[in-house]
């Protein structure tokens, strides 16, 4: 795939925690266009095809901060931009509601707020340095971002963040509506203390979806859309032997035929279809106990990691 510049290119740049992952010209291409109009990137695809772990990858390569938060029924858009710790607050009542300097204490930021302001997302806000209200930074992994092999925005700033919202398609419709300013802006106001939030630096945000739930029309249209599928053989295998060099490459290919012929009959079974996850656990399994094709055991194992639900095994 050629093109004048990549903001981001996995081939030139190392990963520093030594992540794996193996990228075709469609993903590279989809997290560079992301970067380089500064919107989301909206991945869909079933579950266990690498979603989640495209996003741990990225920051990985970019040695950016990586954030992330899991959705699930009770989250709220809130949730990405700050709390107020209502507990510690009632415990605390004879402090007057008007009281911002008191009220401050109270405010833990969200993932987000630590993405685009890690600053005053420390100080909670506060122009105050004060020890009480300094709060510790919750991200996910912290890579050196002294290294040269950082990209640049087109304004020639470091990605500073990676964020994912994970699985939004379980959170209640009005959720992704709700983080429309956000994501238009890069700003947003702390409701209790009036603090306004302002992006420093511009994070990359990757947002998945299993497709569970159909998104609103106005968040997707905010987002850039990634579709990830299952992977043909050749790309399972590649995949297998960059998570297990050691392994035979008989074993990777036959297990890689058979999770495509099962992906291929489950839908019409009406069954989950094993994907890159299920691969990658058969591979697991079979080398930790030491089970290869045309052993005793190796059709239980297959079955026993690539069948969801796991009907059959009682043949075995």
């Amino acid at each position: 795939m050629m093109y004048e510049r990549r903001l981001f290119d996995p081939e030139l740049q190392v990963p520093t925690d030594g992540a794996v992952y193996i990228y075709n010209n469609e993903i590279v291409l989809a997290v560079n266009v992301a970067l380089a109009v500064g919107r989301p990137l909206l991945v869909r695809g079933p579950s266990g095809c690498g979603k989640s772990t495209l996003a741990r990858s990225v920051s990985s390569v970019l040695g950016a901060a990586y954030y992330e938060h899991i959705v699930t029924s009770r989250t709220r858009a809130r949730d990405l931009l700050w709390r107020v710790d209502l507990l510690r607050r009632f415990h605390d009542a004879q402090i007057p509601s008007g009281d911002i300097a008191a009220l401050e204490k109270y405010v833990d930021p969200g993932i987000l707020w630590w993405a685009i302001d890690p600053d005053s997302a420390r100080r909670r806000g506060s122009s105050s340095l004060r020890p009480e209200l300094q709060v510790s930074d919750p991200r996910a992994g912290w890579h050196d971002r002294s290294g040269t092999n950082r990209p640049t925005s087109s304004a020639g700033d470091p990605r500073a963040a990676v964020v994912l919202i994970d699985e939004i398609d379980k959170a209640d419709p009005d959720v992704p509506n709700d983080l429309l300013h956000v994501f238009d802006t890069m700003q947003f106001v702390v409701e209790e203390t009036g603090f306004v939030v302002r992006a420093s630096k511009l994070p990359l945000v990757i947002v998945t979806s299993n497709d569970e739930r159909e998104l609103p029309l106005a968040f997707t249209r905010r987002c850039l859309e990634l579709t990830m599928s299952m992977p043909d053989t050749a790309r399972l295998i590649r995949i297998g032997k960059a998570h297990f060099p050691q392994a035979d490459e008989r074993l990777l290919d036959q297990l890689a035929k058979i999770v495509i012929e099962r992906a291929r009959y489950s839908r019409d079974d009406g069954m989950p279809p094993p994907s890159t996850a299920e691969y990658l656990d058969a591979i697991k399994a079979c080398l930790a106990l030491a089970i290869y094709p045309g052993s005793e055991m190796f059709d239980f194992v297959v079955a026993s990691t690539t069948l969801k639900p796991r009907r059959g095994l009682e043949d075995f």
